[in-house]
C-alpha cells in the first residue's frame, strides 16, 4: 500500500495550515484560485494520477469554480458525497494582526502575547494549548482537509464503496457553488452509474452554551428565507409634510410587527428556530435633499424547518396587511387632527401583482428592458437589484402608491432533515457509541444544523409547489439568481453533518479544537463509512 500523505494527525495539521494559508474570501481572486490548488494537491495521490478524469473543476459563476474528486471502486455503486465549502468571510476584525489571520500557527503564538485582549472563554482556550486560531480553521477548511484524508485512504485501501468529494465556493453569501453543483451531481451519477447513499457534510460543531463539553452530529440543516418589502409613499417638500407620506413611516409599522414575531417561528423534534429579525432597513434615496424620502426597503431574516416559501409569504402578507391597517389608522388620525386631506391608503401587494400590473400597462418588452438596466449595474448585489427592480416598476406605476410591495430577496436555503432515516440513525448511533468508547466523548444529536449549510440544496422535498411562490416573487429570478428545485428533488439521499469542534465562527477568535479535528473526528467518520460499507439498509 502506498504511503499516505495525510494519514497522521500531524500531517492533517500541516495540510490544514497550508490550505488555510490559501486566502479565499468570498468574491476575491483567492476564492477563484483556490480549487485549482486543491486539485493540484489531490493530483499527487496515486489514484488520481492513474484516473485524472475523476478529478475535475467545473464552472460556478463570476469566474469561480467547484471541484469534484471521485474515488470509484470497480464493483461498487453506492456512493457517499463528501461536501464542503472553501470560501471564508473577511478578516478586518483582526486589526493589526490581519496579515496573520490565514497563518494559524503564527497567529496562535502571537495571541499568547496579547491574551488579555481576548474574551475570557477564548483566553482560556488559548492558554489550554488545545486550539488553533485563524480564519477558516473552523469554518470550514478542516472539513475539506478531513475529506481529502478520507478519500486518499479509501483509494489506497480500496474501500468497497465510492466517495465523491465536492468542495464549492460562495457558501457564505449565495451558495452559487452548491446550486451549480446540483446538476453536476446528477451528471456524475449517470456517467458513472452511481447510487447516492448519503450526503455527508463536514461543517464544524458549534457549542450550545459556554462550557459545553458535548460533541454534536447534525441530522438536518435549518432553512433560511428573506421576505422583504419595498415601501413606496408619496413625496412632498419637508415644508408641507402632510402633503405626502414617508416610506420610513410606513416601514416602521411593518418592521415592528416582523421583528421577533412568534408567528414566524417554528418548532420541530424538540428544537426551535431563532425569532425573525431585520437584517437591513434603508432609504433608497441616493442623495440628500429636502424632498421627503418616499421609497425605502427592508430585509427580514426568517429561519425554516417545515415551512416552504408559499407558507412564509402567506404569513408575511397577513402581517403586512395588519401593519398597513395600523399605519392607515394612525396616519388618518393625524390628518383629522390637523385638518389635512390624506393622500391615500397604504395598500399591500405582492411583487407578482406589481409585475403583472406593469406588464399590462407597458408590455413585457419594456418591463424586461427595465430589469436588464438594473442587472447591468455591477455595483449592486442580488438583494439591491431585487429592490431596484421593484422600485423602478413602482415609479412607473405610481397609481398603486402608497404601497408595501412584498417580495423575496436571495438567498433561499430550504430546510432539510433526515432524522427519521434508518441509515442516518445507524450513523448517529455509531458515532455516539464509538465516540464514548474510543475517546470518552459524549456525543449528542441535533436535528437541524443552525449555522445554515449547503445541504439545503439536496434531498429537496415539497409535497406541493411552495417554490413557485418564491420564483414568482423574487425579482432577480432567472437572471442573476435561481435555484434548481427540480434537480434538487432528484438527489434523494439522506443528509448528515459530522465535522470538527470549533468556536467563534466569523469572529476574530475563530478557533479549532485540535484533538477533535486531527484525532477524533477523522477516526469516527472513517469508522462510520466502513460501518455503512458493511451494513445493508433497505432503500
Amino acid at each position: 500500500m502506498e504511503q499516505l500523505r495525510w494519514g497522521t494527525p500531524d500531517a492533517l495539521r500541516r495540510l490544514l495550515c497550508e490550505v488555510v494559508s490559501w486566502k479565499s474570501m468570498t468574491l476575491t481572486e483567492g476564492e477563484r484560485e483556490f480549487p485549482s490548488k486543491v486539485q493540484a494537491k489531490l493530483a499527487e495521490v496515486t489514484y488520481f494520477r492513474e484516473n485524472p478524469n475523476h478529478l475535475e473543476l467545473h464552472d460556478a459563476d463570476l469566474g469561480r469554480r467547484f471541484l469534484t474528486a471521485l474515488y470509484k471502486h470497480p464493483s461498487a455503486k453506492e456512493t457517499i458525497v463528501l461536501i464542503s465549502h472553501f470560501d471564508t468571510v473577511n478578516t478586518e476584525e483582526y486589526g493589526d494582526l490581519e496579515e496573520y489571520a490565514y497563518q494559524p500557527e503564527e497567529l496562535t503564538q502571537l495571541l499568547l502575547t496579547r491574551k488579555n485582549e481576548l474574551p475570557e472563554d477564548a483566553r482560556n482556550d488559548l492558554q489550554s494549548g488545545e486550539y488553533l486560531f485563524g480564519r477558516g480553521t473552523m469554518d470550514m477548511k478542516m472539513g475539506l482537509v478531513m475529506h481529502m484524508g478520507l478519500i486518499e485512504k479509501a483509494a489506497a485501501e480500496e474501500w468497497p464503496i465510492n466517495l465523491l468529494l465536492l468542495t464549492v465556493p460562495d457558501e457564505e453569501v449565495n451558495s452559487s457553488g452548491m446550486r451549480a453543483a446540483v446538476t453536476k451531481l446528477l451528471e456524475l451519477k449517470d456517467e458513472h452509474q452511481l447510487t447516492y447513499k448519503l450526503f455527508l457534510n463536514g461543517e464544524p460543531v458549534f457549542t450550545q452554551e459556554p462550557g459545553d463539553k458535548n460533541y454534536y452530529v447534525y441530522s438536518g440543516s435549518i432553512g433560511k428565507i428573506m421576505p422583504s418589502a419595498l415601501f413606496y409613499g408619496k413625496e412632498t417638500h419637508v415644508g408641507e409634510p402632510l402633503s405626502g407620506i414617508t416610506a420610513p413611516y410606513i416601514a416602521s409599522f411593518l418592521t415592528q410587527r416582523m421583528e421577533w414575531n412568534p408567528m414566524l417561528q417554528e418548532r420541530d423534534l424538540g428544537e426551535t428556530t431563532p425569532l425573525p429579525v431585520t437584517l437591513q432597513q434603508k432609504d433608497l434615496k441616493l442623495e440628500y435633499s429636502v424632498q421627503t424620502p418616499y421609497r425605502a426597503s427592508a430585509l427580514y431574516n426568517v429561519f425554516l424547518m417545515k415551512r416552504n416559501a408559499d407558507e412564509i409569504m402567506r404569513i408575511f402578507e397577513k402581517v403586512a396587511k395588519s401593519a398597513a391597517e395600523a399605519c392607515n389608522e394612525a396616519y388618518k388620525r393625524v390628518c383629522r387632527e390637523l385638518s389635512a386631506e390624506p393622500v391615500g391608503s397604504v395598500r399591500v401587494l405582492r411583487y407578482e401583482d406589481l409585475l403583472k400590473h406593469a406588464t399590462q400597462k407597458f408590455g413585457e418588452k419594456k418591463v424586461e428592458a427595465i430589469k436588464a438596466g438594473i442587472h447591468a449595474n455591477r455595483e449592486w448585489d442580488d438583494r439591491e437589484k431585487s429592490f431596484r427592480i421593484a422600485d423602478t416598476l413602482m415609479i412607473q406605476c405610481q397609481e398603486l402608491a402608497p404601497a408595501i410591495v412584498l417580495l423575496f430577496a436571495p438567498p433561499y436555503y430550504p430546510a432539510v432533515n433526515s432524522s427519521e432515516d434508518e441509515l442516518v440513525n445507524q450513523c448517529v448511533d455509531y458515532v455516539k457509541k464509538e465516540g464514548l468508547a474510543k475517546f470518552d466523548l459524549p456525543v449528542r444529536q441535533i436535528h437541524y444544523f443552525n449555522g445554515i449549510s449547503d445541504l439545503s440544496y439536496v434531498n429537496y422535498r415539497d409535497e406541493g409547489e411552495g417554490w413557485t411562490t418564491f420564483q414568482a416573487n423574487t425579482p432577480v429570478w432567472g437572471s442573476s439568481y435561481s435555484i434548481p428545485f427540480t434537480e434538487m428533488a432528484q438527489l434523494q439521499a439522506p443528509v448528515l453533518n459530522v465535522g470538527p469542534l470549533g468556536k467563534d465562527a466569523h469572529k476574530r477568535t475563530e478557533r479549532l479544537h485540535m484533538k477533535s479535528a486531527f484525532e477524533e473526528v477523522p477516526v469516527l467518520v472513517e469508522g462510520m463509512i466502513k460501518m455503512i460499507m458493511n451494513t445493508k439498509i433497505k432503500d
